[in-house]
């Protein structure tokens, strides 16, 4: 990776001040430098060189989304507004961090001409959801529009602004703020409203609706990454109103979804009161597993993206996020950590009368394992005598990932551990909800901070 010092990589090295104390590195530095040296080998020829610059849809725009396990395209080429906005945020990052390689500029700007030109709705605003491979929309029905989908292209193009200094970028992520503002955010209790119609109308649930469907729900994964991504545009653009919800965000996620316990509420009703089946039977509990269960991979994750907000909105001696996100990741590894191989478990469930959840779950997704890697590196560093012992379990994660998720052969990561589910090794590598941006950002980070140690 290049030597050279971003903003971004300013911020990721400066969570290990925060909190005000010296930070011992926790391993010497040549095997720190070691581990660096195999992630940035990694990314370079296990990961970005197998999607860019194939996935650049040269014909339609945007980004080839699915890919076989062999990395040739799949038949559907539907492209969502997540995926979109990943690859354009991949693209974008990989821009800075390797200058050199010219396409990755190239992708970005084909990524994002593709987004403003059909993803953003003319008549009624915000992004829609879903379209063919030639920008016409799938659907105008009530899942036309989300939340979280317009937090991710807002993600995009802030990343994209920082990149190329590209005015429309800044001003169409200004605008889908803006649309949120007006259409999703809820001025009586806060956060956002997930759900809405084509017109931005937040759908609420009715006598008709499933008992297994999210609508009208609020929920945690919106959440986060709404804060993920006003972290990103408060990055690059010091509005007012942006960093009083990135606070908001930030205390309501830290303070009211994450339980007591340590993990987070995964769907609450508007009012901010979990949604639970607890008291229910244990094959009705399984029936709503989408809806409750403690998701380790999102708890992991979300201790990173509180103390990054935490950091890029420089607040002074906000050791709570701290003591929070601690608690989350030391839940996660008390109770979804596989101490045999490595590698966090994708499900859990706090059963009635038991005081610790049980494992529900045992498989191992990609993208947790990849959010792991990077909490646990930042856990490490910041708490090096901790019993838990951070770097050891890094280590551990390490090795779970490039045994059981690269595929060495094909590149890339399979969608989950194959020590769990060996059918993935012929699995699609690619598709509108599997990009490289969580593996991506996660052995980025940790190279960035490997080697900040030795500067």
């Amino acid at each position: 990776m290049p030597s050279g010092i971003t903003s971004r990589q300013l911020i990721l090295i400066s969570i290990l001040a925060v909190i005000g104390s010296c930070v011992s590195v926790p391993k010497e530095v040549n095997v720190r430098t070691e581990y660096a040296d195999m992630l940035a080998y990694s990314i370079e020829n296990k990961m970005l060189n197998k999607w860019y610059p194939a996935a650049y849809d040269k014909e339609y725009g945007g980004y080839i989304s699915a890919f076989e396990y062999d990395f040739t395209p799949s038949e559907n080429q539907n492209k969502m507004i997540v995926s979109q906005a990943r690859h354009l945020w991949t693209t974008s990052k990989a821009a800075l961090d390797f200058p050199d390689i010219a396409h990755y500029k190239d992708g970005a700007d084909i990524g994002f001409a593709f987004i403003r030109d059909h993803f953003w709705d003319s008549t009624y605003g915000g992004f829609y959801t879903l379209l063919e491979r030639g920008g016409e929309v799938v659907s105008t029905s009530a899942d036309a529009k989300t939340a979280y989908g317009n937090a991710f292209g807002i993600y995009g193009l802030a990343a994209y602004y920082e990149m190329s200094g590209n005015e429309e970028a800044l001003e169409l992520a200004k605008k889908a703020f803006l649309w949120l503002e007006s259409h999703s955010y809820d001025p009586e209790y806060g956060g956002y409203f997930q759900n809405l119609s084509a017109d931005g109308t937040p759908l609420k649930r009715t006598s008709d609706t499933p008992s297994t469907a999210t609508i009208g729900y609020k929920d945690q994964n919106s959440s986060i990454h709404l804060l993920e991504a006003f972290s990103e545009l408060y990055h690059v653009w010091k509005d007012p109103l942006l960093k009083t919800r990135l606070e908001e965000l930030l205390y309501l996620i830290r303070d009211t979804i994450v339980q007591p316990q340590g993990y987070l509420q995964l769907f609450l009703y508007p009012d901010w009161t979990p949604v639970s089946f607890r008291d229910s039977s244990e094959a009705v509990i399984e029936k709503h597993h989408g809806i409750d269960h403690v998701s380790y991979g999102h708890d992991v994750e979300t201790a990173y993206l509180m103390m990054e907000a935490s950091t890029v909105l420089g607040l002074p001696n906000d050791t709570l996020t701290w003591i929070i996100g601690k608690k989350m990741v030391d839940h996660a590894l008390t109770y979804g950590w596989d101490p045999n191989t490595g590698g966090f478990y994708d499900g859990g469930y706090y059963f009635k009368g038991e005081s610790e959840p049980r494992v529900v779950k045992d498989t191992k997704n990609w993208w947790a394992q990849a959010e792991g890697l990077n909490t646990l590196l930042i856990f490490a560093d910041l708490y090096p005598e901790d019993p838990h012992d951070y770097f050891s379990k890094f280590e551990q994660q390490w090795a779970y990932i490039d045994q059981n998720l690269i595929d060495h052969e094909h590149g890339e990561w399979y969608s989950g551990g194959i020590d769990k589910q060996p059918q993935y090794k012929t699995g699609a590598k690619g598709h509108i909800w599997k990009t490289a941006y969580h593996n991506y950002r996660s052995l980025a980070n940790c190279v960035k901070r490997l080697r900040s140690s030795q500067e």
